[in-house]
């Protein structure tokens, strides 16, 4: 328990491997709708850090984070992710998470590309009832590609790999190459929101920061600009890609805002 928010673990068993999750749970969630946190290349549960805690007892609502098969504490892949990687995560597994987590109702915030995905999820389920995405990208564009470019000459120090391990164990070299390799790839350069991001129906909000070394301020514009419903958008001055760990004070309001708001 922090802060008595109860935090349970759980395990989803199903025919492409077992993923691995918490719930945060404060005393006052009642029925209100619940946000399913979606991680970004690198990322799993644990490393939303204390965010998850404090965002289910500001918000009075349960909050719900899992690890992507191959991420984290859930099952390893083996085989790399195709370029198509985020459509599948929209088609493929996140309906197996809202099925066995018996979701109805849920607003989803995503970080980096776990907001593309969440994008793409609210494009295609009217369950959804809100997006808010965190440093997220739009499309692939020089600054993403020179960011990557320079973190993955960073990975190639021992040190950088242990600290990768730490999170994802012996899955650590996959998460790194599904990450560079997927999209540093030629194959890979056109993808975007483009063909998504217009059925997105329920209200979104865009957070963003001006410092952003993955991605430049026309990815909250694109965002923002493009989606089918209301918008808002948050840029952070000084802000690099995590608002949620570095500008928590100011991610947490604007979200508890959005969602007071749009009654969510």
């Amino acid at each position: 328990m922090v802060n008595s928010v109860v935090i349970n673990e759980f395990t989803i068993t199903d025919s492409i491997g077992t993923i691995a999750g918490k719930k945060w749970i404060p005393p006052t969630a009642l029925h209100k709708v619940p946000v399913i946190l979606l991680h970004d290349s690198l990322g799993s549960v644990d490393l939303w850090r204390d965010f998850p805690a404090l965002l289910a007892r500001k918000l009075s609502r349960t909050v719900i984070a899992y690890d992507r098969l191959g991420f984290g504490k859930s099952a390893a892949r083996h085989a790399p992710p195709s370029i198509h990687f985020i459509t599948e995560e929209a088609t493929t597994f996140f309906p197996i998470i809202k099925k066995h987590l018996s979701l109805t109702r849920y607003i989803l915030l995503g970080h980096s590309v776990g907001g593309s995905i969440s994008i793409n999820v609210a494009a295609r389920d009217s369950d959804c009832s809100a997006v808010i995405t965190l440093s997220s990208q739009a499309f692939v564009e020089n600054q993403t590609i020179q960011g990557i470019t320079e973190a993955k000459k960073m990975f190639m120090q021992p040190k950088q790999r242990e600290r990768l391990k730490k999170w994802h164990d012996d899955k650590a070299s996959w998460v790194l190459r599904a990450w560079t390799e997927t999209w540093l790839s030629p194959e890979f350069a056109t993808w975007s929101l483009e063909d998504c991001i217009r059925q997105v129906r329920c209200p979104v909000l865009v957070i963003h920061g001006d410092n952003d070394q993955y991605g430049s301020l026309a990815f909250p514009e694109f965002i923002a600009g493009k989606v089918g419903g209301f918008s808002e958008k948050l840029i952070l001055k000084g802000c690099g890609h995590m608002p949620h760990l570095k500008r928590t004070e100011e991610t947490v309001s604007a979200i508890k805002n959005f969602i007071k708001k749009y009654n969510l």
